[in-house]
């Protein structure tokens, strides 16, 4: 874990575009009004479907709360609208740079394949977008401000994802 270089009081934040969680909880209630107003077929009925949405969903809160385990351990903020105390680097974070982020997605997905909602699927996609571009992105560009070269080094050795 890189400490606050120099110890800088950097009140600034990355400027996400919005909260990460409201922008899964609104593409998961669009695709529930979608799938009213337009059922798709989903090509995996029954059991299955619960099986592997379930498992999704445990691996996705698995991430999640390794990520946040992580974050408060540093004593840095998980919000996005707060200033970073802290690069962590360790832990999950030594995996992939964006735990909460994947957990999410894996969390996403799940509930699109337990409920059989062919929509979350497909709006994944867009969602995915709109998180790496409005969200990581600029999180990127705050943290590389922030921690200069120990930020840089960490992305180098560390994938983004997976």
């Amino acid at each position: 874990m890189a400490m606050d270089p120099a110890g800088q009081t950097d009140t600034g934040t990355a400027g996400v575009i919005a909260r990460p969680p409201l922008l899964f909880l609104a593409a998961l209630l669009i695709g529930f009004v979608l799938d009213r107003l337009l059922r798709l077929p989903f090509p995996v009925a029954g059991l299955v479907s619960w099986i592997v949405g379930g498992s999704l969903i445990l691996i996705g809160f698995a991430l999640f709360a390794a990520g946040i385990r992580n974050f408060s351990r540093a004593t840095t903020p998980v919000p996005t609208n707060e200033p970073t105390r802290v690069l962590v680097t360790t832990g999950i974070h030594g995996w992939t740079r964006n735990p909460i982020y994947l957990g999410m997605f894996l969390i996403y997905g799940g509930i699109g394949v337990a409920a059989q909602n062919s929509w979350i699927l497909v709006l994944t996609l867009p969602l995915a977008i709109l998180i790496r571009y409005g969200v990581v992105a600029r999180e990127e560009a705050y943290l590389e401000r922030r921690f200069g070269d120990a930020y840089r080094g960490y992305r180098q050795t560390v994938r983004r994802w997976l």
